[in-house]
């Protein structure tokens, strides 16, 4: 059994890693390969507030759990009678994407974190540059320019890979808008949501995110983002490590974001 692992030790792996005071991270973890840290998920959080102290940023995907995704394969003159019985989504409430990861939904719900208001992009975030992050975001192409993504490259952020799986690296989204790819396929999305003045219907616009921008068949078997990551890494410009149990990678965001786009006009076109 691995021995548990103390807060300290966990954010002393993390600063050896590259991390610095006052970095904006993005971060991508699996428990499971970290392995045991006192305080469990919220540790593993207290870990990495540490190692970027009081005016540093951390930022995680949440999405959000939605029963009713299969709808948006219906009609769309279906859809709004199909999401009567819905439970609305509420961005304080809602819990995270089971997808994203048990650490996502524990930062969610700690005391002093950001959340912002999609139901689709949506994001958690602690630290001094927070709010800056995500508030008054667009609501079509949640990914594209404006988006969270775009502000967290542009100011600079990193991201934080601790056991994370290849799949797994939300920010080439962003890269998705900035390939040069022919007919980029592109989703309406109805979702029901809660308002001030009652549950309503909301339509999203974006790039298809979740079957990918291009047809099934002009895609590799692999899934896109685990081959540039691997490509990526294989450059040796990620600086990696170990924390914990968990192979670990601090990546600059615009390099990979600019290395992912130019993978995609390459192979996707």
């Amino acid at each position: 059994m691995s021995p548990v692992l103390s807060v300290d030790h966990v954010a002393a792996q993390i600063r050896a890693l590259g991390v610095q005071p006052a970095d904006l991270l993005m971060l991508h973890a699996s428990l499971r390969r970290i392995g045991p840290v006192v305080g469990g998920a919220e540790g593993v959080v207290a870990a990495v507030q540490s190692a970027l102290g009081p005016d540093g940023t951390v930022l995680m995907v949440l999405g959000a759990v939605d029963d009713h995704d299969w709808v948006n394969a219906r009609a769309e003159s279906d859809r709004p009678a199909l999401l009567a019985d819905a439970e609305p989504f509420d961005f304080l409430a809602t819990p995270a994407l089971p997808d994203v990861g048990v650490l996502a939904e524990v930062l969610r719900t700690m005391p002093g974190t950001v959340v912002n208001d999609h139901p689709e992009g949506r994001f958690a975030a602690r630290g001094r540059m927070a709010h800056e992050l995500l508030a008054d975001l667009p609501w079509d192409d949640y990914y594209g320019p404006g988006s969270a993504l775009d502000r967290f490259v542009s100011a600079g952020g990193r991201v934080l890979r601790l056991g994370a799986n290849p799949d797994t690296v939300t920010v080439l989204h962003h890269a998705e808008y900035l390939a040069e790819v022919p007919d980029k396929l592109r989703v309406r999305r109805f979702r029901k949501v809660a308002s001030p003045a009652g549950a309503r219907i909301v339509v999203v616009e974006c790039l298809d995110d979740e079957d990918g921008i291009v047809p099934v068949d002009r895609q590799p078997a692999e899934d896109y983002f685990a081959i540039i990551l691997r490509e990526y890494l294989a450059t040796g410009r990620a600086a990696t490590g170990m924390v914990g149990g968990a192979a670990a990678e601090l990546i600059d965001a615009a390099d990979l974001v600019g290395f992912g786009a130019a993978w995609m006009t390459a192979n996707l076109g």
